[in-house]
């Protein structure tokens, strides 16, 4: 069998067997078939798609490339959720430890920066002293005392996505349905997790621009996830702005603070409390969306929450005072405010642009080794719907040095788009996909 003859195979639309397919993961693990040949074959199936069979072949073979964590033992239910990326979206930091309050465990396994949309590891990491890189061992005793834990991928969980996640991110491969289905999912469910809500985002800010494409990759996750024993939900949200008031690394750790402390924008507190219900009904702990959503802001106003999240950063290493000390005053010292150009109301905050230029900025990457700055990115003064007169601050921006900024201006001014007459509301949460 040669790689070649698989990437030649799925250019011409064909379906691959699951003994190709086990071919090339294996063989990228191990090392035996280049990077090169990789790329090439994840751009042939970018074009081509995948089969659900294949699909699920690629997962559970992800999956197999590495260990499944082992969380016999703990009290459980372990439910978990994903979102596939926007702009500004720190809701897997407020979520973990709000869910832990009201009685779930939650393994998190979550990613880097990826594109144009942030990284959770990348935002805890700018938390002074706080890891990520936690064995089984830390991992379980960790969801064992405070509920949840946050970890990146290590060498031994799903090696396969590990690498493949890196390369998608530099060869332009990134919203491929059955690729973010396979890497999602299997990393999942390497994590421990017995039931799933997926966070599918949709707008010019996610991988899924339209509802069309969100529908199809939320039906892939739940039907895949189903077909793998899970209790799955679907949830496409709108990513047509930024969500929240801050995107950057640590500008997003300050923000779920607040939240957590019971402030933080309607916007980011609406969508988190949805999905953290979603996960309260599939782990059993609640009837009902309403309840689940009364159960989550008891949590925040016990303060409970909140007290979870503080611990989960003394365990993992973080400097809970040196944190709470940076907040409202950790920022680069290169910065520029985005007026309005004239007056009226803000019709739109363009996601994709903002989240591109944030990669300029220095929150995400160019490439898989670039490194991130914690104290860059955007505090929104303003969204859609204000009414501001000229000259008003509507964001002020941060870069990691002059030319950064110089060079994503022509980006974050494009981001902007005023009206005379105030924009039509549009709901948050678009469609929910059960499979409970």
């Amino acid at each position: 069998m040669r790689a070649v003859d698989i990437i030649m195979k799925k250019r011409d639309g064909l379906e691959l067997s699951r003994e190709e397919i086990a071919f090339i993961v294996s063989g990228y693990v191990s090392g035996d078939i280049p990077e090169y040949q990789i790329s090439s074959w994840l751009m042939a199936v970018f074009f081509r798609g995948m089969s659900f069979k294949e699909t699920a072949d690629l997962t559970e073979l992800m999956l197999r490339s590495g260990s499944v964590m082992d969380l016999t033992g703990l009290a459980g239910p372990f439910v978990d959720k994903h979102s596939t990326g926007g702009v500004g979206d720190k809701v897997s930091l407020i979520l973990a430890p709000l869910a832990a309050a009201c009685g779930l465990q939650v393994p998190m396994m979550s990613g880097r920066a990826l594109g144009h949309t942030g990284g959770t590891l990348d935002k805890l990491e700018s938390i002074p002293g706080y890891t990520t890189r936690l064995d089984e061992k830390r991992f379980r005793d960790y969801i064992g005392l405070d509920g949840f834990a946050m970890t990146g991928q290590t060498d031994a969980i799903v090696p396969a996505d590990k690498k493949l996640y890196s390369l998608r991110d530099v060869t332009a491969t990134v919203e491929s349905v059955p690729l973010i289905t396979a890497s999602i999912l299997s990393k999942k469910v390497a994590e421990g997790a017995q039931a799933l809500v997926f966070d599918v985002k949709c707008g010019p800010g996610a991988f899924m621009k339209t509802v069309e494409d969100a529908e199809r990759l939320a039906n892939s996750l739940v039907k895949t996830g189903q077909a793998m024993g899970k209790r799955i939900v679907g949830v496409i949200t709108d990513m047509t702005e930024p969500l929240g008031d801050k995107v950057g690394n640590f500008l997003e750790v300050e923000e779920s603070i607040d939240c957590l402390k019971g402030g933080g924008p309607a916007d980011l507190m609406e969508v988190t409390y949805r999905l953290t219900a979603w996960m309260l009904v599939a782990g059993g702990r609640a009837k009902d969306l309403a309840e689940g959503v009364a159960l989550c802001r008891a949590a925040i106003d016990s303060g409970r929450a909140y007290e979870l999240f503080l611990s989960n950063v003394k365990r993992q290493g973080g400097d809970v005072e040196a944190m709470l000390g940076l907040c409202g005053g950790y920022r680069s010292a290169y910065r520029r405010e985005l007026k309005a150009p004239e007056a009226g109301y803000i019709a739109s905050i363009d996601a994709y642009k903002i989240g591109l230029a944030g990669v300029y900025l220095g929150v995400g990457r160019n490439k898989t080794v670039d490194p991130v700055a914690p104290d860059v990115g955007f505090v929104f003064k303003a969204k859609k719907g204000a009414q501001l007169d000229k000259g008003q601050v509507v964001a002020e921006v941060y870069g990691k040095d002059a030319a950064s900024l110089d060079a994503a201006w022509d980006l974050i001014s494009g981001a902007l788009t005023m009206s005379s007459v105030a924009p039509a509301a549009q709901p948050l949460i678009i469609k929910e996909i059960s499979a409970l």
